[in-house]
């Protein structure tokens, strides 16, 4: 399974660093690729090491004005030209997706994957993974929204949070139909 993971490109916490390593790790154990933002910094480094080191492979997405910040050694890495073509290219080549702790481009991928399954543009699951509580605001709104009739679909059927890689990889696997 390709698992398109939008994350920061920061230098975080260890609350945040430790169980993304253990994901990532999951990942790469269980044959999966990662398909990621591409950058060797922060913790989309952390993924791309961990998933690499436990033997899964990386495809890499970039964008120009970050290509200086692309990780050497992908499997696979592809550069474009802006922000859009390259979320577009994330998820032409996933089959599913998580949202992990991260900034406002983080954010703002979460909000456009939605927003394309909500009007059926995509089928691809769509885990957040609520790390440390970091999206237990976020859960409130989106929980808040569905409740006040901002949502046309159940929120269930846009996200599932999860609050560990475990968990997260045993949605997805069972949401693709991969045995894990």
């Amino acid at each position: 399974m390709n698992i398109c993971v939008f994350c920061s490109a920061a230098d975080l916490d260890d609350r945040y660093v430790t169980p993304a390593r253990q994901f990532a790790e999951l990942i790469g154990k269980g044959g999966h690729s990662l398909v990621w933002g591409g950058s060797d910094t922060g913790l989309m480094k952390v993924m791309a090491d961990g998933v690499q080191g436990a033997g899964g492979r990386l495809i890499g997405v970039s964008v120009e004005f970050l290509a200086d910040k692309a990780r050497a050694g992908a499997d696979e890495m592809i550069v474009t030209k802006d922000l859009a073509e390259r979320k577009a290219q994330l998820l032409e080549r996933a089959d599913a997706v998580v949202i992990m702790v991260g900034g406002t481009g983080t954010l703002d991928e979460a909000t456009e994957i939605l927003e394309l399954r909500k009007h059926g543009m995509h089928t691809k699951p769509v885990v957040l993974l609520n790390t440390a509580g970091f999206y237990d605001g976020l859960k409130e709104q989106f929980q808040r929204m569905e409740a006040e009739g901002f949502l046309p679909v159940p929120l269930t059927d846009l996200v599932f949070f999860a609050e560990d890689g475990v968990g997260t990889l045993a949605y997805l696997e069972e949401q693709v139909g991969v045995q894990g």
